[in-house]
C-alpha cells in the first residue's frame, strides 16, 4: 500500500510483497493478514510499516539507487538497538535482521512498532502548553545524555568504532560525501561557500574529545512520545529513539551540536531550511539551546567546549545530507517532495555556517 504522494512504481522498489511474506512466514509462522504500508517520515532510510498476523512491525531499509558511501547502514542500527535492549535507553524490541537482498532487494531489519507522536513540523494539540513543552525539552536532552552515559562496553559496543580521531575523520567523511553529491549536481549549479566551510573546519578541529556511545542523528523527530500507555495526565513520555544507522563510538559533542541546530531560539534570525528548522521551539515553555546545553553538561560532567565548531560542523553535515538528497534528485532515485527544494537550501545553509563561524549566530 502506498501513501499519498508516493507513486506505485517507488512502491514496488522498495519492496516484493510475496517475497517478503514467503520470508515472515518461514521466520516468524503463517499470518492470516499480511500488510506493507510506506510511512513518509524522514529523508533518509526508507520505512515500511508491517502488519504480519497480530504483530505490528516496522521494517527499515536503504533507499534504492545509488547512495553515499556508509550513509544508510541499517544492519549497523539493528546491532546498536539490539545491543541497548536491556538498558534505560528507551527504544523498541528488535525482532530480525537479514542481509540477504533477495527478500526486499537489499538489507533490511524488522522491530516492532511503537505507538504514539513524532513531533515533526508541529506539537501536538495535547502537548501545546509550557508545561509539556519543558517536559519535552528535558526528556529530548536528558535521552542524549543517557545514551552518551550507556556503559558501552559492557553491553557489548567496545568494537563497534575507533574513537581516537573520530571527530577529525567525521569532517573528512562528511567533505568527501559532499564531494560526491556535487559531482551529480555540479551541472546544475555549485556552492563554493561550502569550501570555504570545509577549510575552517579542518582547520578548528579539536585536539582532544571525550568517547561515548553517539547516535548521530539524534534530534526531535528522531524520537517517539507515546499515545496510551504514558502518564494518565497526559504529561509527554519519551518511548523511542529511532534512526541509529550513524551511530559509533565517537565524540559526544557532535551529537548535541546537531540537536542544537534544529532547536530555534526567539531570538534568532529567519530560518533558511524551515524544512529541517521548526518553529515551534520558539515558543513559550520550551529551553533554549543555551539551557538545553547546562543541562547536558550537569547530567554528563561533559563540558561543552568549542561550540562554534561543533554547531558549524552540523550545519555544514546538514548542507552535505541536503546536497545528497539533490543528486538522488537528479538521478531519479528518489521520490521525495523535498529534495528539489535542495537546490536552493543547501547554498542557504552554508551562508548560515559562515555566520556562525564569525559569531554571528551565537547559541
Amino acid at each position: 500500500m502506498t501513501d499519498e504522494g508516493v507513486s506505485e512504481a517507488y512502491f514496488r522498489r522498495l519492496v516484493d510483497e510475496d517475497a517478503l511474506a514467503s520470508y515472515l512466514e518461514s521466520e516468524l509462522g503463517p499470518a492470516d493478514r499480511f500488510e506493507v504500508e510506506h510511512l513518509a517520515a524522514g529523508h533518509s532510510n526508507e520505512t515500511l510499516l508491517v502488519t504480519w498476523g497480530e504483530r505490528d512491525l516496522v521494517l527499515r531499509r536503504p533507499p534504492p539507487g545509488e547512495t553515499a558511501d556508509r550513509a544508510h547502514d541499517v544492519l549497523r542500527e539493528y546491532r546498536v538497538v539490539d545491543a541497548l535492549q536491556e538498558t534505560d535507553v528507551p527504544l523498541p524490541r528488535t525482532v530480525l535482521a537479514w542481509d540477504d537482498h533477495d527478500v526486499v532487494g537489499s538489507d533490511f531489519y524488522l522491530m516492532e512498532r511503537l505507538e504514539g507522536d513524532v513531533i515533526r513540523d508541529e506539537e501536538p494539540e495535547r502537548f501545546a502548553n509550557p508545561d509539556a513543552r519543558e517536559d519535552i525539552a528535558i526528556q529530548l536532552v536528558d535521552t542524549l545524555a543517557e545514551i552518551h552515559t550507556v556503559d558501552y562496553e559492557a553491553v557489548g559496543l567496545g568494537e563497534f568504532g575507533h574513537p581516537p580521531g573520530f571527530t577529525e575523520r567525521q569532517v573528512r567523511r562528511w567533505s568527501e560525501q559532499l564531494t560526491w553529491a556535487f559531482s551529480k549536481a555540479a551541472d546544475v549549479r555549485e556552492v563554493p561557500a561550502l569550501y570555504d566551510v570545509m577549510e575552517w573546519l579542518n582547520d578548528n578541529v579539536p585536539e582532544d574529545h571525550p568517547v561515548t556511545l553517539v547516535h548521530g542523528d539524534f534530534k526531535l523527530d528522531n524520537v517517539m512520545f507515546g499515545r496510551s500507555d504514558g502518564p494518565p495526565d497526559g504529561s509527554p513520555e519519551l518511548v523511542g529513539v529511532f534512526d541509529w544507522e550513524m551511530s559509533t563510538l565517537g565524540d559526544p559533542l557532535t551529537d548535541l551540536g546537531w540537536l542544537l541546530v534544529f532547536w530555534r531560539d526567539p531570538k534568532d534570525p529567519e530560518a533558511v531550511a524551515t524544512e529541517f528548522e521548526p518553529q515551534f521551539t520558539e515558543r513559550e515553555g520550551y529551553p533554549t539551546r543555551l539551557e538545553l546545553v547546562e543541562r547536558y553538561e550537569e547530567w554528563t560532567c561533559i563540558e561543552f567546549e568549542n561550540e562554534r565548531f561543533y554547531r558549524t560542523l552540523a550545519l555544514y553535515k546538514l548542507a552535505a545530507l541536503g546536497e545528497m538528497f539533490f543528486a538522488r534528485h537528479l538521478a531519479g532515485d528518489a521520490d521525495d517532495p523535498l529534495y528539489p527544494k535542495m537546490e536552493e537550501r543547501v547554498p542557504a545553509l552554508a551562508e548560515r555556517a559562515l555566520e556562525t563561524i564569525d559569531g554571528e549566530y551565537p547559541l
